[in-house]
């Protein structure tokens, strides 16, 4: 690790201490040419599937995607930006863990959906309105009540909501 002052190599850690569910952790360095003390942040990095499109195109999982549509969804809502990494940081879980190669991007919606049902039931329904592309209200409409009974009954069998369906 590089000091930050002066960018010598020799650095020694002082403190650490685990962050989000122990899938981080913070780090308190000390440089031993210049003394200066300095924060580093490890985060684990998990391998995550490639996305495949409705038009079959593979794309690489890009964080920021979900970001924007998460933060857009949860904009003056009662919700923290901690909330909202941890939520992404949960989705990203559940993929990895779920399907290793690939996944479709519709599968990655819907799980993104499940999840921010959990987090914020309005933040869900802006999700919704513009992840899925209606031509009316009517349709809106109906998905919303069929995407909340699959959620209900995904609750009543698996004791929690969510719970991922492969």
């Amino acid at each position: 690790m590089y000091c930050p002052s002066c960018n010598a190599q020799e650095t020694k850690v002082i403190d650490s201490r685990h962050l989000s569910d122990g899938l981080a952790v913070r780090r308190r360095r000390e440089c031993l040419e210049c003394g200066k003390r300095f924060t580093t942040y490890e985060k684990l990095q998990l391998q995550m599937p490639v996305i495949v499109k409705n038009d079959k195109r593979r794309e690489p999982y890009n964080r920021e995607k979900i970001s924007k549509g998460i933060y857009k969804a949860s904009q003056k809502r009662p919700v923290t930006t901690s909330d909202l990494n941890r939520l992404i940081d949960e989705i990203e879980r559940a993929l990895a863990e779920n399907f290793p190669g690939e996944v479709s991007a519709k599968i990655v919606g819907e799980v993104t959906m499940q999840k921010l049902y959990q987090l914020d039931p309005v933040a869900y329904v802006r999700f919704a309105s513009f992840y899925w592309s209606f031509k009316d209200i009517n349709g809106f409409v109906d998905s919303l009540q069929k995407s909340i009974e699959k959620i209900s009954i995904s609750k009543g069998k698996h004791g929690e909501p969510g719970q991922l369906q492969q």
